[in-house]
């Protein structure tokens, strides 16, 4: 399917899987590894994602890490981290667009007037604040629209979900988008929200489900497995050490076609999945049992 976004006034094409690379701004995130507070430390990964294949770049300046409810920081604070940050950024790699995690309307306002933020990452589906649709509509921004059954503050508590998990995110979406195409936003790409309100059961059985649950959808899906404890508890291990399972599941994502945009810390390591299953999905046979792909001009001499 052809997805194209409009992004400031640029079409983004998202016909090929594309990576997110992730920047928090914040020195409580759940992975250390992504906690960048100086000028210095901010561009460096700014050049990073750009150099390792990142197509956009979401920041954040709240953290929402599990066990961190009743910490997440005031507007006031997270707009100054924020300002701070994308001047940085905009000076650094001015053609980037940039997503920003945020579900406070006044602070993605200020980000899209001052910096013009092209994408407004929302984790409470427009529940924390009721102008975030509105807001969004009237600046003409692209929104991520993530399935999220508690409120901000409760994002990590596991919900009973009936029938099943993947029908009560799609229902979310569909309720929801009606919403936010009646405040005029155009530009919705969905997060089935892993790694929020879910069980480890219900982690996976979305993914496995997620194919056939969003079928009927027109939107790009964005899918963020990255490092989080739905990865952690399989393998045993901490978010330090959890890098490369978590590719083994954007693998499968990008196998089954389900993913339009990877969000991660790991840049390079996305880039080669999505390079990866590429070739692999070209060569796969079709009906009649031949390869639908039977010539590969080899893109860079690494001898």
């Amino acid at each position: 399917m052809s997805y194209v976004l409009n992004l400031g006034g640029r079409p983004f094409d998202l016909s090929e899987p594309v990576v997110m690379g992730i920047l928090n701004v914040t020195p409580d995130s759940f992975y250390a590894g992504s906690r960048k507070q100086t000028a210095t430390a901010i561009a460096e990964r700014t050049h990073e994602i750009v150099q390792e294949g990142g197509r956009i770049i979401d920041i954040g300046a709240c953290s929402t890490r599990p066990g961190g409810e009743g910490e997440l920081v005031d507007a006031e604070e997270e707009l100054r981290r924020l300002r701070a940050a994308l001047a940085i950024i905009r000076a650094e790699a001015p053609d980037l667009p940039i997503s920003v995690d945020t579900y406070r309307a006044d602070v993605a306002r200020a980000c899209v007037e001052e910096y013009g933020v092209e994408i407004i990452n929302d984790i409470s589906g427009g529940q924390a604040d009721a102008e975030m649709y509105r807001t969004v509509g009237e600046l003409g921004v692209a929104y991520i629209l993530m399935h999220l059954e508690h409120s901000v503050e409760g994002m990590h508590q596991v919900v009973d979900y009936k029938p099943s998990v993947e029908v009560c995110v799609a229902d979310y979406f569909r309720s929801r988008l009606e919403q936010l195409h009646s405040c005029g936003v155009k530009d919705v790409i969905l997060d089935p929200g892993y790694g929020f309100s879910k069980s480890m059961d219900d982690h996976y059985r979305l993914l496995t489900h997620q194919k056939a649950a969003l079928a009927d959808f027109t939107e790009p899906v964005l899918v963020g497995f990255s490092r989080k404890r739905m990865v952690q508890t399989v393998i045993g291990a901490d978010a330090m050490h959890s890098g490369d399972a978590t590719n083994v599941l954007h693998t499968y994502a990008l196998m089954e076609g389900i993913a339009q945009v990877i969000r991660t810390h790991d840049v390079r390591l996305a880039v080669e999945a999505i390079q990866m299953t590429d070739m692999i999905r070209r060569h796969l046979p079709d009906a009649a049992g031949e390869s639908r792909y039977t010539h590969w001009q080899r893109p860079l001499d690494l001898h």
